[in-house]
């Protein structure tokens, strides 16, 4: 690593004065080191080297704004750096001001930096609270991410898996459930948006963050936002279904088409059964999804499913949709009361889950990367 006279000269050398020749070779060198872990614990405690990649990030060069981009998004995907970031070198307000920028052609990056910081609770919280502070809200970034072309240099899809973050937060999930907002209802039609895998699976990452709240589980299912079909119709195939069993199925599921295909992206798959399992965890939720045929539709994916992770979720989801109703006392699945061994191998399990879905993270935001690289070349 650098030594404190040499991290001071290359300082020097990261301001917008400096000559381009020089400040283009000073990113790269920075850009190079974030590249490894080393690297990025090196710069936990130097927030002057974050902060002038922030600062850089205006700079007249699209080169050297490209680099400096690339370091944020290598520095955020690493949890220790998240303090220095949001705190130390007070990145966010920055950031959001440029991600509201209908014109400002890195908001892709922005999206990603910001999912990175908010996959853990802690950092997430502190990044919701700069959210509020700087007046901006969840409202915003749900319009933004439900208009289409708002920017017409970034396709911003990354805004999907950023509010599945924050809706981790309780405070985040009560926006969204809000019945006056009808902020869910405007999410729904993006279970089925084609035109990108990450903000698809971000959308319903944030609907299975919402199911949490069983207490919403009755008006999600009812009319008022009809949450079912949008769920299910994904998971639907071509195959042909009893009359029987068409008629007990909500309108949208009934009858469909010989090329009716299901979700490609098995991840998602997995989320949309995670979701529905989640909305039979009280007595009301299990009643309207046998009372509206789930089971037949369950029962035919899960002929046609392949992935033994996503089988699994599907056959724990049709026990609860074939079985007796629990015992008295027992009706709401999310308040049992759960044994201290048996608590602590779920939460290995969870950990073990989590790690996963942070490594198929990565590989997404890795992919995004070079994809966003190599849409601004050409």
């Amino acid at each position: 690593m650098l030594s404190d006279r040499e991290a001071k000269e290359l300082l020097n050398f990261l301001t917008l004065e400096t000559r381009p020749d020089v400040k283009g070779q000073a990113t790269e060198y920075i850009l190079g080191l974030t590249g490894t872990k080393d690297g990025c614990r090196y710069l936990r405690g130097k927030p002057d080297f974050l902060k002038a990649l922030l600062t850089l990030t205006s700079d007249s060069s699209v080169a050297i704004v490209k680099d400096c981009y690339h370091a944020l998004i290598n520095l955020s995907a690493d949890e220790t750096l998240h303090r220095a970031l949001v705190q130390d070198a007070n990145i966010l307000p920055v950031l959001f001001s440029n991600l509201l920028d209908p014109t400002y052609m890195f908001a892709d990056r922005i999206c990603t930096i910001l999912t990175n910081l908010t996959r853990h609770e802690k950092t997430c919280k502190d990044v919701f609270k700069v959210f509020q502070e700087e007046h901006i809200g969840l409202a915003k970034i749900v319009e933004i991410l439900c208009t289409e072309d708002y920017n017409k240099k970034a396709s911003l899809h990354y805004l999907g898996p950023l509010l599945s973050n924050l809706t981790q937060l309780p405070d985040a999930r009560q926006f969204i459930l809000d019945k006056e907002r009808c902020v869910v209802q405007r999410l729904l039609p993006y279970t089925q948006y084609e035109a990108s895998t990450v903000k698809r699976g971000g959308v319903i990452g944030t609907l299975r963050n919402c199911c949490f709240d069983h207490a919403y589980h009755e008006w999600m299912l009812s009319d008022a936002v009809d949450i079912l079909p949008f769920l299910l119709l994904p998971l639907a195939g071509p195959e042909e279904l009893t009359e029987e069993e068409n008629e007990g199925l909500p309108v949208d599921l009934q009858y469909l088409p010989e090329d009716k295909k299901r979700e490609e992206d098995p991840d998602i798959r997995k989320m949309l059964i995670e979701t529905l399992l989640l909305l039979t965890a009280t007595k009301a939720g299990r009643q309207i999804l046998k009372s509206k045929n789930v089971y037949p539709i369950m029962r035919e994916f899960h002929k046609w499913e392949k992935e033994p992770s996503v089988i699994s979720a599907c056959e724990k989801l049709v026990q609860v949709l074939i079985g007796d109703e629990p015992e008295p006392g027992m009706e709401n699945l999310m308040e049992v009361e759960i044994p201290e061994d048996v608590e602590v191998k779920l939460q290995d399990l969870d950990v073990k889950e989590q790690e996963q879905i942070e490594k198929e993270q990565e590989e997404l935001i890795r992919a995004a990367t070079e994809e966003n690289s190599a849409r601004e070349e050409s």
